[in-house]
Protein backbone atom coordinates (compact mmCIF):
# COMPACT_ATOMS: atom_id res chain seq x y z
CA UNK A 1 0.00 0.00 0.00
CA UNK A 2 1.67 3.31 -1.16
CA UNK A 3 0.92 6.10 1.57
CA UNK A 4 0.27 10.16 0.79
CA UNK A 5 0.51 12.08 3.63
CA UNK A 6 -0.59 16.07 3.40
CA UNK A 7 -1.15 19.29 5.57
CA UNK A 8 -2.33 22.38 4.75
CA UNK A 9 -2.82 25.27 6.83
CA UNK A 10 -5.92 27.70 6.22
CA UNK A 11 -6.49 30.93 7.73
CA UNK A 12 -10.50 30.46 8.00
CA UNK A 13 -13.08 28.20 10.52
CA UNK A 14 -12.64 24.73 10.56
CA UNK A 15 -16.50 24.12 9.27
CA UNK A 16 -15.59 26.04 5.77
CA UNK A 17 -12.72 24.14 5.72
CA UNK A 18 -14.97 20.90 6.26
CA UNK A 19 -17.86 22.00 4.00
CA UNK A 20 -15.22 22.80 1.04
CA UNK A 21 -13.35 19.00 1.53
CA UNK A 22 -16.55 17.19 0.55
CA UNK A 23 -18.12 19.93 -1.82
CA UNK A 24 -18.47 17.97 -5.45
CA UNK A 25 -18.66 21.40 -7.08
CA UNK A 26 -15.22 22.68 -5.40
CA UNK A 27 -13.85 19.52 -6.25
CA UNK A 28 -14.88 19.64 -10.20
CA UNK A 29 -12.66 23.15 -10.02
CA UNK A 30 -9.48 22.19 -8.63
CA UNK A 31 -9.69 19.22 -11.29
CA UNK A 32 -10.14 21.08 -14.52
CA UNK A 33 -7.13 20.12 -16.06
CA UNK A 34 -8.61 16.38 -16.37
CA UNK A 35 -12.18 17.42 -17.47
CA UNK A 36 -13.12 15.91 -14.07
CA UNK A 37 -17.18 15.47 -13.85
CA UNK A 38 -19.24 13.86 -11.57
CA UNK A 39 -21.57 11.64 -13.19
CA UNK A 40 -23.51 9.52 -11.07
CA UNK A 41 -24.73 9.75 -7.25
CA UNK A 42 -24.23 12.75 -5.49
CA UNK A 43 -23.10 14.90 -8.67
CA UNK A 44 -23.76 18.62 -6.82
CA UNK A 45 -23.36 19.85 -3.64
CA UNK A 46 -21.92 18.62 -0.03
CA UNK A 47 -21.29 14.67 0.06
CA UNK A 48 -22.26 12.95 3.20
CA UNK A 49 -22.10 9.81 5.63
CA UNK A 50 -23.26 6.59 2.88
CA UNK A 51 -23.48 9.10 0.08
CA UNK A 52 -20.93 7.71 -3.12
CA UNK A 53 -20.49 9.99 -6.31
CA UNK A 54 -18.63 7.67 -9.47
CA UNK A 55 -15.85 10.78 -11.06
CA UNK A 56 -15.08 10.28 -14.91
CA UNK A 57 -11.82 11.72 -16.17
CA UNK A 58 -8.95 11.57 -18.40
CA UNK A 59 -5.56 10.60 -16.49
CA UNK A 60 -2.30 9.37 -18.53
CA UNK A 61 -4.60 10.39 -21.99
CA UNK A 62 -7.00 7.32 -20.81
CA UNK A 63 -10.66 8.31 -19.87
CA UNK A 64 -11.45 6.22 -16.78
CA UNK A 65 -14.41 6.24 -13.87
CA UNK A 66 -13.55 6.03 -10.11
CA UNK A 67 -16.60 5.19 -7.30
CA UNK A 68 -16.16 6.87 -4.12
CA UNK A 69 -18.47 6.35 -0.76
CA UNK A 70 -18.33 8.21 2.44
CA UNK A 71 -17.78 5.49 4.98
CA UNK A 72 -16.61 7.50 7.98
CA UNK A 73 -18.48 11.06 8.66
CA UNK A 74 -18.03 13.04 11.95
CA UNK A 75 -18.34 16.84 11.16
CA UNK A 76 -16.06 19.45 11.37
CA UNK A 77 -13.51 17.23 12.08
CA UNK A 78 -12.97 14.12 9.90
CA UNK A 79 -14.17 11.94 6.83
CA UNK A 80 -13.00 9.22 4.83
CA UNK A 81 -13.77 8.50 1.04
CA UNK A 82 -13.58 4.78 0.18
CA UNK A 83 -13.10 3.36 -3.56
CA UNK A 84 -16.13 1.15 -3.95
CA UNK A 85 -15.46 0.80 -8.19
CA UNK A 86 -12.10 1.83 -9.95
CA UNK A 87 -8.91 1.37 -11.05
CA UNK A 88 -6.87 0.66 -7.69
CA UNK A 89 -7.10 -2.56 -6.35
CA UNK A 90 -7.94 -0.47 -2.82
CA UNK A 91 -8.17 3.23 -2.14
CA UNK A 92 -8.60 5.21 0.93
CA UNK A 93 -8.70 9.04 1.64
CA UNK A 94 -9.03 10.16 4.96
CA UNK A 95 -9.58 13.98 5.73
CA UNK A 96 -7.98 15.05 8.82
CA UNK A 97 -9.19 18.89 10.65
CA UNK A 98 -8.46 20.81 13.62
CA UNK A 99 -8.39 24.26 14.24
CA UNK A 100 -6.49 26.68 16.96
CA UNK A 101 -6.52 30.60 16.56
CA UNK A 102 -7.94 30.63 13.47
CA UNK A 103 -5.64 28.73 11.49
CA UNK A 104 -7.13 25.24 10.45
CA UNK A 105 -4.77 22.35 9.59
CA UNK A 106 -6.01 20.14 7.08
CA UNK A 107 -4.23 16.81 6.95
CA UNK A 108 -4.93 14.26 4.16
CA UNK A 109 -3.57 10.20 4.54
CA UNK A 110 -4.28 8.76 1.19
CA UNK A 111 -3.72 5.33 0.73
CA UNK A 112 -4.03 3.32 -2.38
CA UNK A 113 -2.93 0.40 -4.15
CA UNK A 114 -2.35 -0.53 -7.70
CA UNK A 115 -3.84 -3.91 -9.32
CA UNK A 116 -1.12 -6.17 -10.80
CA UNK A 117 0.45 -7.06 -8.29
CA UNK A 118 4.54 -6.71 -8.12
CA UNK A 119 3.69 -4.69 -11.66
CA UNK A 120 1.25 -2.37 -9.97
CA UNK A 121 3.28 -1.73 -7.33
CA UNK A 122 6.47 -0.32 -9.52
CA UNK A 123 4.18 1.89 -10.71
CA UNK A 124 2.81 3.16 -7.56
CA UNK A 125 6.70 3.97 -6.47
CA UNK A 126 7.72 5.42 -9.85
CA UNK A 127 4.40 7.17 -10.96
CA UNK A 128 1.48 7.27 -8.90
CA UNK A 129 3.08 8.53 -6.20
CA UNK A 130 4.00 11.51 -7.65
CA UNK A 131 1.04 12.04 -9.91
CA UNK A 132 -1.44 11.84 -6.79
CA UNK A 133 0.48 13.85 -4.61
CA UNK A 134 0.52 16.40 -7.31
CA UNK A 135 -3.63 16.38 -7.70
CA UNK A 136 -4.22 16.21 -4.29
CA UNK A 137 -1.45 19.32 -3.55
CA UNK A 138 -3.91 21.33 -6.64
CA UNK A 139 -6.98 20.28 -4.73
CA UNK A 140 -5.67 21.99 -1.31
CA UNK A 141 -4.37 24.93 -2.95
CA UNK A 142 -7.64 25.76 -4.54
CA UNK A 143 -9.90 24.64 -1.21
CA UNK A 144 -7.04 27.24 0.84
CA UNK A 145 -7.66 30.20 -1.81
CA UNK A 146 -11.18 29.75 -1.78
CA UNK A 147 -11.63 29.53 2.25
CA UNK A 148 -9.10 32.64 2.65
CA UNK A 149 -10.34 34.71 -0.30
CA UNK A 150 -14.11 33.98 0.88
CA UNK A 151 -14.43 32.39 -2.60
CA UNK A 152 -16.33 29.88 -0.61
CA UNK A 153 -19.59 31.67 -0.60
CA UNK A 154 -19.77 30.82 -4.69
CA UNK A 155 -20.08 27.10 -3.65
CA UNK A 156 -21.66 26.47 -0.45
CA UNK A 157 -25.09 27.97 -0.40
Amino acid sequence: MSTIQLQTLIKADIGTCFDLSRSIDLHKISTAHTNEAAIAGCTQGLIGLDEFVTWEATHFGIRQQLSTKITAFNPPFHFRDEQIKGPFQSMVHDHYFTEKDGIVTMSDIFAFRSPLGPLGRLADRLVLQRYMTALLEKRNQTIKEFAESGQWQSVLQ
